[in-house]
């Protein structure tokens, strides 16, 4: 039995369908095939005297992808049934994936900027703050305890550096 998360939900109106989505990502997955195998060829893709070349096994790993992303558009351009055309995501799910995807990707923009520990603080505040609605206090001190433990873990303990980002902040600290 199918579940419908967004029936009576007024953002339960379907963002795309199953065909959309599988032809989105059927036409990515040849594209991303496509350039491989095109570096792979550049590269070299035949035996050599001495064994394959270095594109060899990528090139035609690639073209697998390509075939099977292919035949993946070609079903679904051609999936006129129900299952085709039912949503593949409502409004309302679309929107919680959001409040996650968001602020992860400025996450990731974070590491390059300020580095993994200022960012991590950051993001771990702000997740605590934001959707488990725990106070600044609660959350500024689990989130600093936490990356301390970390910093000690990674930089002093197993000698590990991690990466401080091009803006450095945490340069007062000697590591």
């Amino acid at each position: 039995m199918e579940q419908n998360i967004g029936a009576g939900d007024p953002d339960g109106r379907a963002v795309a369908s199953n065909r959309t989505v599988e032809a989105v990502v059927a036409a990515l997955l040849f594209l991303f095939g496509a350039v491989f195998a095109y570096t792979s060829y550049k590269l070299g893709f035949r035996w050599a005297i001495e064994g394959p070349q270095s594109g060899f096994f990528p090139f035609y790993v690639s073209l697998i992808i390509c075939a099977a992303s292919a035949m993946i558009l070609f079903h679904a351009l051609r999936d006129r049934g129900p299952r085709g055309a039912a949503a593949f995501v409502e409004r309302g799910q679309l929107r919680q994936v959001l409040h996650v995807l968001l602020p992860a990707g400025v996450f990731v923009l974070g590491i390059q900027l300020i580095g993994i520990y200022v960012a991590s603080v950051l993001y771990i505040v702000v997740f605590m703050r934001w959707l488990g609605k725990y106070s600044w206090l609660k959350s500024s001190l689990l989130a600093v305890a936490i990356i301390v433990a970390f910093f000690f873990m990674f930089e002093v303990w197993f000698q590990v550096p991690l990466y401080k980002g091009l803006w450095d902040l945490t340069s007062w600290t000697g590591y």
